[in-house]
């Protein structure tokens, strides 16, 4: 019978190194990426782009991505929202894989890495990168930390909206040239919608073990009737918003080529329309999260290469 060559340590080492990669949640990182891509392709269609600045922009938005899942597994933990019957990824501070400390140490490690970031963005592009830096992340850790954390609240798709919507979007173009086009603000809202759509389908799906855990989200608040409505306004309402800023002239004709992925829509809001059980609605969410980078990814490439 075959054995294995590896010692115990190595083993240890591996098991942990898959503990931090499922707590930092790889999947979520394009809602980071996205809009970097978005505002960073509007710059270089607009003959201003700089690699330095995009470079600390994608390293500033995943860091703070990192950080706001380490904080959300630790948060959550401590207010007992992650029962043994949730349907999401595991929480390694729930498990007790990794101890709140750690992953607080990590979550201001990832913090740090940031603030590095945003030093080099503020030198390229001046001190408004540190109010939007300092307001991002205490939006962060209010999400779900702190005494009254408004992700409990149902004022999570707010702070999503317009953080990982129309802050990232519009301060990743911003950067590159110390301004901000109409062009990139009308761009966040599609985007911000969509990126919103993933934390509703979220929501939608944890519903029931958010509601025993007194975690008040907006999908516990509305009930799944009128979440799944929000969920399609969301959805169709973001690609509804890129084909009227185009026709009007507002934004490059070029972004109804995102067109194309209408009918990829079509398929997480069927899904939360007439599925109810676990994986349906864990293949919801990642479909929407697909249509959300390959949302981003469209504008992104329509707006740098297409006249």
């Amino acid at each position: 019978m075959p054995t294995s060559t590896s010692s115990p340590g190595t083993f240890d080492l591996v098991t942990r190194f898959q503990a931090w990669k499922t707590a930092a949640r790889p999947h979520t990182l394009p809602a980071a990426i996205v809009p970097v891509l978005v505002g960073s392709g509007l710059a270089y269609g607009e003959r201003v782009f700089r690699g330095d600045a995009f470079i600390w922009a994608l390293l500033g938005a995943l860091a703070i991505q990192v950080a706001a899942n380490f904080a959300n597994d630790a948060s959550d933990a401590s207010r007992g929202a992650d029962s043994a019957d949730r349907l999401g990824p595991p929480r390694m501070v729930a498990l007790g894989v990794i101890t709140p400390r750690q992953m607080w140490i990590a979550t201001w490690i990832a913090v740090a890495v940031a603030a590095l970031a945003g030093v080099f963005l503020i030198i390229i592009a001046g001190w408004l990168v540190l109010l939007i830096g300092v307001s991002s992340v205490i939006a962060m850790l209010g999400y779900v930390g702190g005494p009254a954390p408004y992700g409990y609240r149902g004022l999570g798709e707010v702070f999503v909206f317009v953080f990982f919507g129309l802050v990232a979007t519009i301060g990743s173009r911003y950067v590159h040239d110390m301004t901000a086009p109409l062009t990139a603000w009308l761009l966040a809202v599609p985007i911000g919608m969509l990126v919103t759509a993933i934390l509703v389908a979220n929501n939608y799906r944890d519903i029931e073990t958010d509601d025993r855990a007194g975690k008040h989200t907006l999908a516990v608040k509305m009930g799944r009737s009128r979440t799944r409505q929000l969920f399609a306004v969301l959805v169709f309402g973001a690609f509804a918003a890129i084909t009227v800023f185009a026709v009007a002239g507002w934004t490059p004709v070029s972004t109804l080529f995102s067109g194309f992925l209408l009918p990829f829509a079509a398929v997480p809001v069927r899904i939360l329309g007439f599925k109810s059980d676990g994986p349906a609605l864990v293949r919801a969410l990642k479909a929407t999260a697909r249509l959300h980078l390959a949302a981003g990814a469209s504008l992104a490439a329509a707006v740098a290469f297409v006249p």
